[in-house]
């Protein structure tokens, strides 16, 4: 299959050559660690706060205890198809959600608006949930849930992978009528032609190698580890089966791995499946070993309550950037040192959190500090206040148009 090319990438050698790591990095070490701080050095510009990240990870574990955040919260989001439980892989309604999943990780990214705070972004009216009659306009990331929920239940297979890539039965014009905007929206979905190129990549790749949907990629993953896979593995066979999946980089000759939209991809179909609690622990039906190999995602919305929250601190000429609302290029050494240091800030606010409880924490990992900065930044977006801890002013996300994030 023809690799397809992607206008914001000028190096695309690592597509070329997927899956280089070494054996020692190949199910064990997640490469996006390293990848980053190597990166954060090298870059020297985004910096760590070591007595905020003490402060932030106090603030942090103290909220997700308080607000009995746990993996099951991303089953109670109206918005998301959840799956019936526990896990059926023979049933229609699983493979329907998993697809679902699929398809959402596949064009999670490039939200970001101009118009950001204004009636005349880009927006998507749908209902306030799946059992709501009431209607919402729904931005950034929920827009694209919101328009794919909208299409379902239309009676439109955008979530079948058949129906996606084929031109035929699903022309550019159903692609357009699907993402179309809410009627005072002033712009439209961003990079739809580059979204539209991702899912006949995708599609052809889940029909021609893994039975035409995600669950048949799920079966093969567990087929090819015996049913003992670790959520690494399932983010290293998704980079090397899809290359709108490898999100990479060179930085002073060196590949520098991020997969934001992989680990998401792994991250959320573990908390679908996430089983309800019993004594002893029910083991995970596809993550026996859990997901703590994962990092945060290195998006634009996270380093920026990591920011707020004194976790990451930038230098003048940085903040006068994000002032101004100046584009970041794909691939720059301010952007790779934004994700950086995300990831590397938040592996340490979960080894303070540890510190703290005295070792191990229960439940504590990089992905649900980043379900739940992400949750944060949303609400501070929307006028919440954070009290309790020392904060810096908010300062606007960087502005990086990309398929990556």
């Amino acid at each position: 299959m023809t690799v397809l090319s992607y206008p914001e990438i000028e190096n695309t050698q690592h597509w070329e050559k997927p899956g280089i790591w070494t054996p020692e990095e190949r199910g064990h070490t997640n490469p996006v660690i390293s990848s980053a701080e190597f990166a954060l050095k090298e870059t020297d510009l985004v910096q760590i706060d070591d007595e905020g990240v003490r402060g932030a990870a106090q603030y942090i574990h103290a909220r997700l205890l308080k607000e009995s955040y746990t993996p099951h919260t991303w089953r109670s989001h109206p918005m998301h198809l959840a799956p019936p439980m526990p896990y059926a892989p023979e049933d229609p309604n699983t493979r329907a959600s998993l697809d679902w999943l699929f398809l959402i990780s596949a064009l999670n990214f490039s939200f970001w608006s101009p118009r950001e705070g204004t009636p005349e972004r880009y927006g998507v009216e749908w209902r306030a949930g799946w059992a709501s009659e009431e209607r919402s306009v729904w931005t950034g990331y929920w827009s694209l849930v919101a328009a794919v929920n909208r299409a379902l239940e239309e009676g439109i297979l955008i979530t079948d992978p058949s129906f996606y890539k084929s031109e035929a039965r699903c022309p550019d014009s159903v692609f357009e009528h699907i993402f179309r905007a809410a009627p005072q929206s002033l712009e439209g979905i961003p990079l739809l032609r580059e979204r539209i190129a991702i899912l006949r990549e995708v599609g052809s790749i889940l029909c021609a190698g893994f039975g035409g949907s995600f669950q048949g990629f799920l079966d093969e993953f567990q087929r090819r580890h015996s049913g003992e896979g670790t959520a690494l593995q399932l983010v290293q066979m998704v980079t090397d089966a899809f290359p709108s999946f490898r999100d990479e980089t060179w930085l002073e000759g060196r590949r520098v791995v991020f997969w934001k939209r992989a680990q998401i991809l792994t991250a959320e179909t573990w908390a679908a499946f996430y089983p309800p609690p019993t004594t002893p622990p029910t083991p995970h039906p596809l993550f026996p070993h859990g997901i703590t190999q994962l990092t945060m995602f290195a998006d634009y919305r996270v380093p920026q309550i990591l920011h707020h929250l004194r976790i990451l601190a930038y230098p003048p000429a940085l903040t006068k950037l994000l002032k101004t609302r100046a584009p970041v290029a794909h691939g720059s050494r301010e952007e790779v040192s934004f994700r950086a240091a995300s990831i590397v800030a938040v592996e340490r606010v979960c080894e303070a959190i540890r510190v703290e409880g005295g070792g191990v924490v229960e439940g504590i990992s990089s992905v649900l500090v980043d379900f739940y900065l992400w949750d944060l930044a949303k609400r501070v977006e929307e006028g919440e206040k954070i009290e309790g801890i020392q904060t810096e002013e908010t300062l606007p996300a960087h502005r990086t148009r990309s398929i990556w994030y």
